[in-house]
């Protein structure tokens, strides 16, 4: 069997981490896996999409006219003679939104090759007209068709025309031609979405959470971090985002600052625009791709709060509880899913009173009362392996071996 995957980014990120493991694990049980990508870092089996300035051309062309992922058609046209060259067996489609394929293309050489085909819903994109999370605005247009986005001036913005109609329209009618097609949810939350959108057409439609490395992800001796930035003695609250923006709860986090003790700090690991001041009890730390630093920061904390309202798994969260440290995460999408029993605690959204509430709790009864039942949790769920086998499981139902 031979593999494509193809993703917007290859080993940074957590869809790049995750494309990478997959393919790590492929090609040393037998499986041949390669990586076609547009950014990261290299993969030994991988195909680099685009150049910077098709892609550049590929955003601004986006934001003009209104449509996402119908320009790229030169990099798109290479990465097609790459795969006729190839000749996949499997092709395991990822990200696909960041300015660098042609989707129409892709998605019609699929079909007229017959080529076996899995998504990952690593967000909502695959099945709405442009948007990668709707849950924020309480939109429900995507089941029957889209227009009128009240989300259009998000994400990959679109700065005169609504052209989601047209999308979700070629989406349906796209997806509709690929005579094996499997979808898969990386939560109950989004596989139940998408059993109400037109993929739910597809073969199968099936549940697999994302996975955590335990060897990485796991309870670390941290005491030369708390000492570097001068942590002793202190109850420290994480939070951790590639970049800090609203919809990652910036706003609660500072709001929540005003309200903790002298002896709790808040770290917020991530990137964070210079015009942004944060109150001196916060503490900002770029963003880390070394997943060995990442589990030093996930286990210096004390408790970790997801003040995100929209997550289609919440991998930071998984994360956290991997390296023993109960988690704080509001009741809305995926975030509910991935605290087990005594791992923390469900908060109701944008109530930061009460998510001071449970820090309280958690400090009271110390880390150590949770996470043993953390680490236990994440080893029943999101264990490497077995993840990745899941998904060796679709792609042979798909061949029929």
């Amino acid at each position: 069997m031979k593999v494509l995957l193809i993703n917007a980014v290859s080993g940074i990120r957590s869809t790049g981490r995750l494309c990478v493991q997959i393919a790590d694990y492929l090609n040393t049980n037998g499986i041949e896996a390669f990586i076609a990508y547009s950014a990261g870092t290299p993969y030994q089996k991988g195909y680099k999409m685009g150049t910077p300035l098709e892609i550049k051309l590929h955003g601004l062309y986006s934001r003009v006219f209104g449509t996402q992922a119908y320009f790229s058609k030169r990099g798109t046209r290479k990465l097609l003679r790459y795969m006729d060259k190839l000749k996949p067996d499997v092709v395991h489609l990822g990200n696909l939104h960041s300015n660098y394929i042609n989707l129409k293309m892709l998605l019609n050489y699929l079909a007229e090759h017959d080529i076996a085909t899995v998504l990952t819903l690593w967000d909502c994109w695959f099945f709405t007209g442009k948007c990668c999370h709707y849950a924020a605005v309480n939109c429900s247009k995507w089941q029957s068709g889209c227009y009128d986005c009240p989300r259009l001036k998000a994400e990959n913005p679109s700065w005169f025309f609504d052209r989601t109609k047209k999308m979700y329209r070629d989406k349906k009618m796209l997806f509709g031609k690929i005579p094996r097609l499997a979808v898969v949810g990386v939560s109950d939350w989004i596989t139940n979405e998408a059993k109400k959108s037109f993929l739910a057409c597809a073969r199968d439609v099936v549940r697999i959470y994302n996975w955590i490395n335990l060897d990485v992800f796991k309870p670390t001796e941290t005491d030369h971090l708390r000492r570097r930035f001068g942590l002793e003695n202190l109850f420290v609250i994480l939070g951790v985002a590639s970049g800090w923006a609203k919809s990652k709860g910036l706003g609660e986090f500072i709001e929540l600052a005003g309200l903790i003790p002298d002896d709790m700090k808040i770290v917020l690991v991530g990137g964070l625009s210079p015009e942004i001041k944060l109150p001196g009890n916060i503490i900002q730390i770029n963003e880390t791709n070394d997943v060995d630093e990442l589990a030093e920061y996930y286990s210096m904390a004390d408790v970790f709060v997801n003040f995100s309202k929209i997550e289609t798994f919440g991998l930071v969260t998984a994360e956290a509880l991997a390296c023993g440290t109960p988690a704080i995460v509001m009741d809305s999408t995926a975030n509910p899913e991935l605290v087990g029993n005594g791992c923390g605690f469900v908060a109701d959204i944008d109530d930061v009173k009460g998510v001071l509430r449970y820090i309280d709790e958690v400090r009271n009864r110390g880390k150590e009362s949770f996470s043993g039942k953390c680490i236990e949790y994440t080893r029943n769920n999101f264990k490497k392996d077995e993840r990745i086998r899941d998904y060796t499981d679709v792609y042979r139902s798909l061949l029929q071996l």
